[in-house]
């Protein structure tokens, strides 16, 4: 049973993929038909900026909080999701499970607080390498309209900070700013 519910899964996940990169083609090929070559030219750089985000997502070996990310947008929320990595890659596969228990926290309160009939965005910035070595920060810009921002604040000061701290919290009706850090330690 459950391997036929693997399969299912990498079918759909199949399926999605094909749907975006028909998404893109569709793109280039309007925008060819136009005669428009420089904004094809952008197209094809924005495809390669994604690839490069998701394949350097994927090596910093936490495969449950990559999949989260790089499947996020095939569902409905009301925002949309973008993220970058940036900075020498390290393998944080011992966080997975703590970054994407935490994120999909944090990306659930921000999903049901949003205004849904405004055009939301939220960008995640993953910094490998800050001033403190063995620190990983995460920073996360929301650009919208959050209609309950007491619920986002009280739940950023309610979760566990063990091992993972808030290093900046600033919050409006209109954007959202914090920054995360982890601490990694030789386990």
């Amino acid at each position: 049973m459950e391997n036929k519910s693997n399969e299912a899964r990498i079918v759909d996940i199949l399926s999605h993929s094909r749907h975006d990169w028909m998404n893109k083609l569709q793109l280039i090929k309007g925008n060819l038909s136009l005669q428009k070559y420089d904004r094809i030219k952008d197209i094809i750089e924005e495809i390669v900026i994604e690839a490069q985000q998701e394949s350097k997502l994927c090596n910093l070996k936490m495969p449950a909080f990559a999949s989260f990310l790089m499947t996020f947008n095939w569902s409905k929320h009301q925002f949309y999701l973008e993220y970058e990595v940036i900075g020498e890659l390290k393998v944080l596969k011992e966080y997975d499970e703590l970054l994407t228990k935490w994120s999909k926290g944090f990306l659930d309160i921000l999903d049901h607080t949003v205004d849904s009939t405004c055009e939301n965005h939220l960008c995640l910035t993953l910094k490998t390498d800050d001033q403190v070595e063995d620190k990983i920060c995460f920073i996360f810009e929301f650009d919208g309209k959050i209609n309950n921002t007491e619920l986002v604040t009280e739940w950023i000061h309610s979760t566990d900070h063990t091992e993972i701290g808030i290093d900046d919290f600033e919050i409006s009706t209109y954007e959202l700013n914090t920054a995360i850090s982890l601490t990694i330690t030789d386990r």
